[in-house]
């Protein structure tokens, strides 16, 4: 399974589609579609400073909620956008859960390679970030918010390229979440735990070492209890840092606002 992930197709430029482009207030904003290797297309958005320069870079995906407007690659386009103004190439893309109906459509029987196909679209999208003439290698964080978070630490345990995390109201394990439906029991709920331990976040977060890691945890999260969330930080490496919000777990103002703060210090913003 892990080799899978390991040894992925690398992104080429033939698998890049620029559809549209725009300079506005010293952005470039371009809407790319990129093909992967499992035979359908995803959608992104970049957002790079105008002018010449060597620019941080930041990788951004986004959370699941079924009912929220910014289940999809705009939930962090405000921050992109004042983050690109501030000096560094963002990367916004879709995924599997940009689909609001995808967790009622999925099984477990497909939960595996549903994963093994995301990370692998998650390394092929720091391939593109990371192939920009203009972006500091060294300076290159990745921001993910639920699904998002979780994804991005299975990526990250076998591509230390990223320098930087944010990992906001992630839970440790798959099953926390995927066992919700359908409903499981016994031998097959199990053998589902046992299948899925191989990826589980929690099994993986200490290979993002000697990257940062800053946790964002809401207090009123009914999909990450503070046990599981305290876990999580257990099981990290320093260097590491978490913090708590009076929020839901959709986070909130407070947390943008130190998101940002934190990833301008660490990346050397302006």
């Amino acid at each position: 399974m892990l080799a899978q992930i390991r040894h992925y197709p690398k992104f080429e430029t033939q698998d890049l589609r620029v559809v549209h482009k725009r300079i506005q207030d010293g952005i470039e904003s371009q809407l790319l579609v990129m093909q992967t290797p499992f035979g359908y297309r995803r959608t992104a958005k970049m957002l790079c400073p105008e002018g010449d320069g060597l620019y941080a870079a930041i990788l951004y995906v986004h959370w699941y909620e079924s009912e929220a407007p910014d289940s999809n690659r705009s939930q962090f386009e405000a921050e992109a956008q004042e983050m690109a103004r501030d000096g560094a190439v963002c990367l916004l893309i879709e995924t599997l859960w940009s689909d609001l109906d995808f967790f009622y459509k999925r099984t477990q029987e497909e939960d595996m390679q549903n994963s093994i196909e995301e990370t692998v679209n998650l390394r092929r999208a720091m391939d593109l970030l990371l192939s920009r003439p203009n972006v500091d290698a060294q300076r290159f964080a990745y921001v993910g918010h639920d699904f998002g978070g979780m994804y991005g630490v299975l990526a990250g345990s076998l591509d230390q390229r990223p320098t930087r995390y944010v990992v906001m109201a992630a839970t440790p394990r798959f099953p926390d979440w995927y066992l919700y439906g359908p409903k499981l029991e016994g031998e097959s709920r199990a053998a589902f735990i046992r299948q899925m331990s191989a990826i589980d976040p929690i099994a993986h977060i200490p290979n993002l070492a000697p990257a940062d890691v800053f946790f964002q945890f809401a207090k009123d999260d009914f999909h990450v209890p503070k046990e599981r969330a305290e876990e999580f930080l257990a099981a990290a490496k320093d260097p590491k840092e978490m913090k708590w919000y009076e929020a839901d777990h959709g986070l909130n103002e407070d947390a943008t606002r130190d998101r940002k703060a934190w990833l301008k210090e660490k990346l050397g913003l302006r």
